[in-house]
């Protein structure tokens, strides 16, 4: 009732919730709130606007409204008496009527989960049960005797008034598990105050990669490191413990100058747990792989027979060569050339 209160995303839970979608992560926890909300169902009569703003059908302006009929008009004394509400239409009391309760009112049935529309269902089975509604609700020898399908109709299926009868049988039950807490030590509050050996029970605030950290009631939450939470090896943590687990743990060491604590969760005398073998690194194995020299294939050998012999290349023709004469010899020729003529 009191968390509801808060921003969602200003409770300080998690290490790492800035580093999402802000947007998503306000829809998410709020659509949480909300389950938790109409599974559990709110007391109309003591429920603050935060809370009532989250019962589906209602939203903060009519909270707002509930809230302050309530105050001008005293407790409500059935659910009828919603209707009264400025601005709660018949519609929006369909939906959210389910969901809210008022304990010591008019109507017995107004203090369970049985909608106002399932009220006709229940007197026909107090009416064959020769019985009245008081007698009948949390009478567990009754209702086990009465056969939902001889009460199934049109308006009234078999899923529906199984669901009723459940709710008759425990009235206003609170779906949630028993909320069971640490039990700390009442004459250890200091971190000075833990010696060696000491076993305590406390709850895990926080789970990291390397290990996870136990409020044990001395206001410092000691470290269980990833070697101590089990007697086998533990690669992953989170698949070990979890953050609000109760835990038992023996106090390994204190430092109390550093405010210090090492915990752990292995009994006393237990062995180490064996650590897994180790991979070989991969540049590693790729630098072994290029020197390991491949065996090099033999050339092949010549398989010509011996008697035969490689063709003699043909010696190719000379070219002529061009006579080369110089300037005197040009004029001698040119000067036999007119001779002759």
């Amino acid at each position: 009732a009191e968390l509801v209160k808060i921003d969602p995303k200003s409770i300080g839970v998690g290490q790492y919730q800035h580093d999402v979608n802000q947007t998503g992560l306000a829809k998410t926890l709020q659509a949480v709130i909300e389950d938790c909300v109409n599974s559990v169902g709110v007391d109309v009569n003591t429920a603050s606007p935060a809370i009532l703003s989250y019962i589906a059908g209602l939203n903060k302006s009519i909270a707002q409204q509930i809230f302050d009929y309530r105050k001008e008009n005293g407790r409500f004394d059935n659910r009828q008496a919603l209707k009264n509400v400025p601005r709660l239409g018949e519609r929006t009391f369909e939906q959210a009527a389910g969901f809210l309760r008022i304990q010591d009112g008019s109507e017995p049935l107004d203090a369970s989960a049985v909608h106002p529309e399932s009220y006709a269902l229940v007197s026909k089975i107090v009416e064959a049960k020769a019985t009245t509604v008081q007698d009948l609700i949390g009478n567990t020898e009754i209702i086990r005797q009465v056969n939902a399908e001889e009460f199934a109709d049109e308006k009234f299926g078999l899923p529906t008034i199984q669901d009723v009868l459940s709710e008759l049988e425990k009235p206003g039950r609170d779906p949630r598990p028993e909320f069971r807490t640490a039990k700390f030590r009442e004459d250890i509050t200091e971190v000075a105050q833990l010696t060696e050996g000491m076993q305590l029970e406390g709850v895990i605030t926080n789970v990291t990669n390397f290990g996870a950290f136990v409020d044990v009631g001395v206001h410092q939450d000691g470290l269980v490191h990833i070697s101590e939470l089990a007697n086998e090896f533990v690669a992953d943590p989170h698949k070990v413990v979890k953050p609000g687990q109760i835990v038992q743990v023996r106090v390994l060491q204190v430092d109390t100058e550093r405010n210090r604590v090492n915990l752990s969760m292995r009994p006393e005398g237990s062995e180490a747990p064996a650590k897994a073998p180790r991979q070989p690194r991969r540049d590693n194995a790729q630098t072994e792989a290029r020197t390991e020299r491949k065996p090099q294939a033999k050339r092949p050998q010549n398989t010509r027979p011996q008697g035969e012999r490689p063709a003699a290349k043909k010696p190719q023709a000379a070219k002529p060569q061009e006579q080369k004469i110089g300037g005197l010899g040009a004029l001698l020729l040119q000067a036999g050339i007119k001779g002759s003529k």
